[in-house]
């Protein structure tokens, strides 16, 4: 098994806070798959939207995924990753999938403005029917859940790292970045 950590979530569960926490406690590095999407394609992820519709983004989106080559990463997809069957499996043969989980309540709360976030919505589609449609691909995909109720991000990160310790993720001799 690879030694990557794929954090998979709803947008706003802290994919991306907790990822770098974790890769500089870890001393791994740090993938923002949003981002390199964005430099690959030249333009911010609503444009590409805008442009390509929901499902050239999808495309795009599992494209890039699935081209994801790292070592001792922690690497932070878009929530709609789990629709890409490549992406998920390059993913997943590189390491170890968690799911960061938040309640829809914290979802609404932190989310904000989701167009601007790059959230995709099919038309008609309420935020709730997004999160109980991508509930399932979580699960389906997730070697570890996280449960976020009452936590904050640091703690969260102090789980996960207890966690995988206990899987015996880490080389012998690896000492953590404090």
């Amino acid at each position: 098994m690879g030694r990557n950590i794929t954090l998979i979530g709803m947008p706003a569960a802290g994919k991306s806070t907790v990822g770098v926490l974790l890769a500089k406690r870890l001393g791994y590095s740090f993938v923002d798959v949003d981002i390199v999407i964005q430099n690959q394609e030249g333009k911010l992820l609503k444009e590409i939207i805008a442009e390509q519709g929901l499902d050239g983004f999808l495309e795009v989106e599992n494209r890039v995924n699935a081209r994801i080559s790292e070592h001792e990463a922690v690497i932070a997809p878009g929530g709609s990753v789990i629709y890409g069957k490549e992406a998920m499996e390059n993913l997943k043969s590189q390491g170890v999938v968690v799911y960061l989980k938040i309640s829809f309540e914290e979802l609404a709360e932190r989310l904000g403005n989701v167009v601007d976030r790059g959230v995709v919505l099919r038309e008609g589609m309420t935020l709730r029917d997004l999160y109980e449609e991508r509930i399932a691909y979580f699960e389906k995909y997730a070697d570890i859940t996280i449960d976020e109720e009452g936590k904050d991000f640091g703690e969260v990160v102090d789980e996960l790292r207890r966690l995988m310790e206990a899987r015996g993720f880490f080389k012998k001799g690896r000492r953590e970045h404090g």
